[in-house]
């Protein structure tokens, strides 16, 4: 299970290369398998399954990037500018637990 502590974490292994509202391409740094605990592909790619705003999740392994497609109405595209940067994580976080479904 992912936590949102797990989600800030990650991010910071990520920098953007492209954002427009509802759709975010980042790059992903290799160190993130090394210092990135026990996160897997899957949970990551399961993500729009455990939070709503949150649509596709591609990864694309050799190229180190991820492609998140959002809705931009849930998730402003600002918020997802301040969890890469590591800004303004309390609010953040908050919206991400409002934002978590329940999984059984």
């Amino acid at each position: 299970m992912i936590e949102t502590e797990d989600i800030i974490k990650i991010a910071n292994y990520f920098s953007i290369i492209a954002h427009s509202p509802g759709r975010l391409r980042v790059r992903v740094n290799p160190k993130i398998t090394k210092e990135g605990g026990n996160l897997t592909l899957a949970d990551i790619e399961n993500l729009p399954n455990k939070i709503d705003g949150i649509k596709e999740i591609k990864i694309k392994k050799i190229i180190a990037s991820v492609t998140i497609t959002y809705d931009a109405n849930v998730f402003r595209p600002s918020l997802w500018e301040d969890l890469i940067a590591q800004r303004n994580l309390e609010e953040v976080s908050s919206i991400i637990n409002t934002l978590a479904k329940e999984v059984v």
